[in-house]
Parts: C-alpha cells; structure tokens; sequence
C-alpha cells in the first residue's frame, strides 16, 4: 500500500508512470471477497481499454439535469488523460483528450459556469519537457461547451507556483482560486518552492495570493479551497506547521493565519482534500496519518477558538483507513468521504480495497460501501458529491472492467443511493 500512496501525494512525472505503478501494484491480487453494504451501489460507467478515458481520480461535477462531469489521469486519444460527461441516461462521452501541451495528468476536480464552460487543474504538462518539471509544471484549463479547450495559464514551476494537485474554486464575478505543490518561494523545498494559493481573473492574469514559507505557514497545499460569505479561504497544508500539516486561512487581503498545526499522533497528521465549514464557523477535515495505534488516519473537526477534536479515528479493517481528498456534508451535520483501505474485503493485500463512509453528528461512524477489488472498484482516492434526494456519487481509479489496465481495471464511476 505505501508504494501507491505515496505516489498519489508525491508523484509528477506523469501519467504513464502512475498508470505503471498503479498496475503493478494491483496486479495478481485475488478477486474474491465480500464487501459491507449499507446503502444500493451501482457502477454508472466502467472505463475500458483507454480510449474513454482510465483512471478517474478525484471527484465529480453534477449539473441540474444530473448529468456528470469528470477527468481521468490516463487515457483518451493520447494517452495522457480526458474530460468525461456521463449523461442522466447513463452515456459516457469524451469532452477532451489531452496531448501533453494543454496538460497531463489530471487528478483535480471541475467545476463548470452557467454558460456550460468547465474548468480545472492539469498536474502536469503545459510547458516544455525538460524545464523546471520534467513533463511541464500542470495548467489551468477552460473546456467550453463545444469542446474547445483553453490554457488560461501553464505554470513554470517559479514563483507563480506549479503542479496542481486540486481543483478550483470560483467565485460570482468568474475569477479562479486554487493551489499547487510546488514553486512560491524558492529558497524553500530545496528549491523547488513550498507552494503557492493562487487567483486568476476573467482576463487570465494570474496572481499569487500567498506563498508557503515551508515553517509556521505550512508547505504543499495539495487540498482544495473553500470560501466563507466573507470572502475567507480556508485549506490544509500537507506538511509544515508543527511538523504534520496544517489548517490555514487566508483573508481577502491575502494574509494567512494558521488555524491549526498537527502534532501528529491521537490527533492525525497529514490533513487531505478540502474542508468542510457549517453555519457556526467549524470545520471539519480528514487526515491520512495518525489517530490510533494503526495510523490509519482521523476525521477531525477545528471550531472557531482554534480547538481540535477527533470526530472518528479509523482502526483499518473493515472500518476503513487512509481517507483521501477531504469530505462533503450534509444539513444534518453527518459527513462522508472515502479510504483506500479498509472496507471489510480480504482482498487487496488483506488490508480492504477502500470504503465509503459515513460519520455523524455525533460521531459514529458506518461503512456505507466496502469495495471488493472487482467490478466494483478499489483503492477509491477521489471525494465524493452528495445530491438533493441524498444519493453520493464519486469514482475509484482501478477495478471495473479488469481486462483492461495490465489485469488491474481502469476505474469506475459509481453511485450511492439510500
């Protein structure tokens, strides 16, 4: 398991090398097990043997009309990743296949205006091989609804930040907030910057509203933003702090306060994805690491005094382990996301394939889905959308159709109806 988990936190080099990895690391597990269901699972979409796209990574775009929005890290005319539509009736339809110069890569999710225009993060690609990052340092990227596809920005890796690992954040007035991993400040990350939140305006000019420094303020931003009717954002930094990541927040003026340092053990490290934030000012998170006597990672919520408490703490399996990219809420306080461990299935090294779960109000926990490493899927990364009538919908980039993929299946789109 660390050799793919780390790949996911760390890798950028491309797609061909995760798609690599992620074979061989699934190769050869054994299909057969059970899996803890609480709730109707139905695979929506299996990707096949590329062409539609492979490896779906993160989470989906929901429009009105219940048509889906997403991206795949493989895949597609080129190899290099795709834009998918899944319709309400259930069709898939390539939006886009990148080549490499208009990125590669993707593990961000869309999000999409009301003209039907879409936008997102590419890891890589974008500018020249060979650079500052091997395979280019990642875009920013508008798909419009007929399908023309353009760069609003190709970072270097410098001081303008490079490698995306989120998605965006838009606002009313059509300007764009997001992270990367790497460039900001460069006498920080050995040289190749601690990270950067940036902004880029209807007009494409970028601008960095905050740089990581690597200490205090946290470094690698891979989580996504949210915003507060103030016009506060809030993340998590991966590293940093007090030496196990972060909760920042970053005023409309662009100065940052950390709201929280982990100090790693009972309390979690690492903290993923993006933030949850109810009506009172809390927020809530997920952490990769810490927790129990198994590291397995935690659910915590930071209220508005800066106090941190751990909502569920999960133990492996079947209860789950290592979440990933963060959480959604519901209205009545309960919180759901995914692990890529855990979920009740003797498969996947005996450690589970992955769960979707549910924690409430009052902290309890329950899997709602334990994948089996088969046509179901495995080793779920991406975050989950949940919809009015409370049906989740999200992806796991393995399992499905397991032809394809070197015997390890090139994901799944799936849904979660109550």
């Amino acid at each position: 398991m660390t050799t793919f988990r780390l790949n996911a936190k760390t890798s950028t080099s491309g797609t061909l090398r995760r798609a690599s990895l992620l074979a061989s690391f699934l190769l050869g597990l054994s299909l057969a097990g059970g899996s803890v269901e609480a709730q109707t699972f139905t695979v929506l979409h299996q990707f096949h043997r590329g062409a539609d796209g492979k490896f779906p990574y993160d989470a989906l775009f929901r429009d009105s009309a219940g048509n889906l929005y997403g991206s795949t890290g493989g895949g597609g005319s080129f190899g290099y990743g795709t834009v998918f539509e899944i319709t309400a009736q259930g069709k898939e339809r390539v939006l886009h296949s990148f080549w490499g110069g208009d990125g590669l890569d993707l593990w961000g999710n869309l999000v999409r205006d009301s003209a039907g225009n879409l936008y997102g993060t590419a890891v890589d690609g974008g500018t020249i091989e060979q650079g500052q990052c091997l395979h280019g340092c990642g875009t920013v990227f508008k798909l419009d609804s007929m399908g023309k596809l353009t760069v609003l920005h190709a970072f270097t890796g410098g001081t303008d930040g490079g490698q995306p690992q989120a998605g965006l954040l838009r606002d009313s007035a059509g300007n764009l907030y997001g992270t990367t991993t790497i460039g900001g400040d460069l006498t920080c990350g050995y040289g190749s910057g601690c990270g950067v939140v940036f902004k880029i305006d209807q007009n494409g000019k970028q601008t960095v509203l905050h740089a990581f420094s690597g200490s205090a303020d946290g470094w690698r931003p891979g989580g996504g933003l949210i915003r507060d009717k103030a016009g506060n954002f809030y993340g998590v930094t991966g590293g940093g702090g007090a030496g196990y990541g972060t909760v920042y927040k970053l005023d409309p003026s662009g100065k940052e306060t950390v709201l929280y340092s982990f100090p790693g053990g009972s309390t979690g490290a690492y903290p993923v994805g993006r933030l949850v934030l109810d009506s009172k000012g809390n927020l809530y998170g997920a952490t990769q690491d810490g927790g129990g006597s198994c590291f397995c990672g935690v659910v915590f919520k930071l209220d508005k005094r800066g106090h941190e408490s751990v909502r569920h703490s999960f133990t492996g399996n079947p209860d789950g382990a290592y979440p990933e990219l963060g959480l959604t809420g519901d209205g009545a306080g309960n919180l759901y996301g995914v692990t890529y461990a855990g979920g009740g299935s003797t498969n996947c090294y005996g450690i589970g394939c992955g769960s979707v779960f549910k924690v409430d109000a009052s902290g309890h926990e329950t899997v709602l889905h334990g994948f089996t490493g088969g046509s179901d899927g495995r080793i779920p990364f991406g975050g989950l959308i949940l919809d009015k009538t409370g049906n989740l919908y999200g992806t796991a980039p393995a399992g499905g159709d397991l032809s394809c993929g070197q015997g390890a299946g090139c994901g799944v789109v799936f849904k979660l109806t109550p």
